[in-house]
């Protein structure tokens, strides 16, 4: 009889040690689960602030613009860092006027136009964007463009 209460201890040992391997198992995937949820909200969070940076980078090249008389010369390219909750994006605005000098006849209004192009990223290059180097898995970046007449 000795021998039928040892084999069954060892079926029980058996099982437990299965379903303690088996709890271990979903703790590890639940656990990678929430980990890349965390992450894709994260990384969501970031390119509705890209987003909204460059367009606040494009807004402030319109103003540039758009405040002078006349037909001004484009503003060189511009690093803006933002603040309070846009303050770890950095946004790159630039511009270009076509014709480079002079206006263009459209019946009797003389025109001229412009490109901006505001590029918004969170690890900049140099203090500019975007940033092609970079291999960080956060990294996020828009960029949006708008064309003026004047």
């Amino acid at each position: 009889m000795g021998g039928l209460a040892s084999r069954s201890t060892g079926f029980t040992m058996m099982s437990m040690l299965f379903i303690l391997v088996a709890l271990a198992a979903m703790g590890v995937a639940l656990a990678s689960l929430s980990q890349r949820q965390q992450l894709g909200s994260a990384g969501e969070l970031a390119t509705a602030k890209a987003y909204q940076a460059s367009l606040a980078g494009l807004e402030w090249g319109s103003f540039q613009i758009l405040r002078t008389a006349g037909q001004p010369a484009c503003f060189a390219a511009k690093n803006i860092a933002l603040p309070d909750q846009l303050s770890d994006f950095t946004v790159t605005v630039t511009c270009t006027r076509t014709p480079g000098a002079g206006t263009v006849n459209d019946g009797d209004t003389q025109l001229a136009f412009y490109v901006l192009v505001a590029t918004a990223c969170n690890i900049p290059a140099a203090g500019a964007c975007p940033n092609g180097a970079t291999t960080e898995p956060a990294y996020a970046e828009r960029q949006l463009s708008r064309t003026l007449s004047k």
